[in-house]
């Protein structure tokens, strides 16, 4: 029997994932394949889930519904804030990402969705939150 993938394998691999319509947001089908280490939060945790059992040679589509994928969004984390303390000041833009420190030290992203002369209209969620996805995997390699 071929070694399959676990919950910690070392994985080489090509993937693409896409919105729930099939509009790819990322893909290394076309390019070197990408080698991740499960575990360490280099893949989104539902995506590595995906991933086990598989085994070297094996490719698979998975479709994911948002509250599997990236969970739902949730209002509570768009918050308006005042232009003058984002961390860019005046380089932002509308759908930019911003990284902000928190009191320890953290760094946490947000999408700025809407933005005037004196505030920002930041949303915390992941980008894909409230979204299913498409995940094509083929495993390269399971080191």
């Amino acid at each position: 029997m071929s070694e399959r993938v676990k919950p910690d394998s070392l994985v080489t691999l090509r993937y693409r994932l896409a919105t729930a319509d099939d509009v790819t947001l990322v893909s290394t089908f076309d390019s070197a394949p990408a080698t991740l280490q499960l575990g360490n939060g280099e893949l989104a945790p539902p995506l590595e889930a995906c991933l086990e059992g598989m085994a070297a040679g094996e490719r698979q589509t998975f479709l994911l519904e948002a509250v599997q994928a990236f969970g739902p969004h949730n209002p509570d984390l768009v918050q308006r804030l005042a232009r003058r303390d984002l961390p860019e000041g005046d380089k932002v833009a509308v759908m930019s990402m911003v990284e902000f420190a928190s009191p320890d030290g953290a760094a946490f992203t947000g999408l700025i969705r809407e933005l005037d002369d004196d505030s920002a209209l930041i949303d915390f969620n992941h980008p894909l939150a409230g979204k299913g996805v498409r995940f094509e995997v083929e495993i390269v390699g399971i080191l």
